[in-house]
């Protein structure tokens, strides 16, 4: 019997931990989630007023704003996680700290590193999304980003019509264009080209840009065509297609030129000479590789000043300002001094190792001021057994 109730009494304890750090876990996971999601919400706004110039300008659809914007996101998660796992601890532990929560987990006879754990795992969960996203996510976004920007500048419709107006192109080549569909439809269209002392002329109800044989070519519908030569005959006819070709007209030998952000791992570590000639010099690339393998290990560091403000410390009544504003301070300068240390490693490859020894270090601080810190402190109302506890 004396053996059963052993058996129990250890079972007890171990389930109620288990609760306590599952409510933690959820306690501070919530608003890490609401600071990260507002972070991402302002990033998505700068991105998108970066992108208007793609309406304004350039003529494309909303649609393809929003998936510019969206697909610069994932580069943003280096800075956006870190920081928002940072801020949405700071604040659920001082809500936890002053409701004195973390006081009575203390007092149901949780150690310290229980304690930590479920804010240890939950930036261990972030490390490893910032991980997946540096390594596939991000690279896989750059590309369709550039892909899509390289369309749009090299887009013929961009190029050579403007809703409204006469756009002057090369070699003597005016193009008019009262209406432009969303579908990319041209409506009423005239063109006018001087050769000399050669005048020739279109004009279209409708018409589109398309490519026959890889050339860029503009498809005309029930039009007519006009030409005055330099003799003074004047020549005219009428279409119902024409095909008007615009090689002559445009420069389409451009090609997609990727930087270090649109590389893959593999690509930045092992780069071609092609990519080193148009990406950037062999230390931009590997400087950028171990960016992305190292930018985790700033979630462990922002978890670790977090806890160390609001536990490394004295239970206070009134805030704990100074503690944060600190803790704050010193994740700035861990962070600041990282990007530093990142640009450098591009001109010095040696100085690479400390992209990981940053955060690693600032972790370990961290940790040690926090265990320092946490010492049992004499509480009324405090069982025997809970202290006992408590110092195991």
């Amino acid at each position: 019997m004396r053996r059963n109730e052993r058996a129990r009494n250890r079972v007890i304890p171990i389930a109620r931990m288990t609760l306590i750090q599952r409510y933690l876990f959820r306690q501070i996971a919530l608003p890490v989630v609401g600071a990260c999601a507002s972070l991402a919400g302002i990033g998505i706004l700068s991105q998108s007023l970066d992108q208007l110039e793609v309406i304004v300008e350039r003529g494309q659809s909303v649609w393809v704003m929003l998936k510019l914007t969206l697909l610069a996101v994932p580069q943003l998660f280096a800075v956006i996680l870190p920081i928002g796992l940072f801020v949405g601890a700071l604040i659920a532990l001082t809500r936890l700290q002053r409701e004195q929560e973390l006081t009575a987990a203390y007092a149901s006879g949780m150690t310290r590193w229980r304690m930590i754990e479920p804010g240890a795992r939950l930036a261990a969960i972030v490390a490893v999304v910032m991980l997946i996203t540096n390594v596939l996510i991000q690279p896989w976004a750059q590309r369709e980003a550039r892909d899509q920007a390289f369309e749009i500048r090299t887009d013929l419709a961009a190029l050579l019509v403007e809703e409204g107006r006469f756009v002057q192109g090369p070699n003597g080549l005016t193009v008019y264009v009262q209406e432009i569909e969303q579908n990319g439809l041209l409506k009423n269209l005239f063109i006018y080209i001087e050769d000399g002392d050669e005048v020739t002329t279109w004009d279209a109800s409708e018409a589109r840009f398309g490519r026959v044989d890889g050339q860029p070519v503009l498809t005309m519908q029930a039009g007519s065509w006009q030409q005055y030569s330099s003799a003074g005959v004047l020549q005219q006819l009428s279409f119902d297609r024409w095909v008007f070709q615009l090689a002559p007209y445009v420069t389409d030998t451009e090609t997609v030129r990727y930087k270090p952000s649109d590389l893959y791992l593999d690509q930045l570590f092992d780069p071609s000479a092609q990519l080193i000639e148009t990406a950037g010099s062999r230390g931009e690339l590997l400087a950028e590789a171990h960016a992305r393998l190292s930018s985790p290990l700033y979630a462990l560091a922002a978890m670790a000043m977090a806890l160390t403000a609001i536990l490394g410390g004295a239970f206070s009544r009134t805030g704990y300002s100074g503690r944060i504003a600190k803790a704050s301070a010193a994740f700035l300068l861990v962070r600041i001094v990282g990007y530093a240390v990142v640009a450098a490693s591009a001109w010095n490859g040696w100085l690479n190792v400390f992209q990981y020894l940053l955060p690693i270090a600032a972790t370990a601080v961290s940790l040690r001021l926090l265990f320092r810190a946490l010492k049992p402190r004499r509480a009324s109302g405090w069982s025997l057994s809970a202290l006992k506890a408590r110092v195991a």
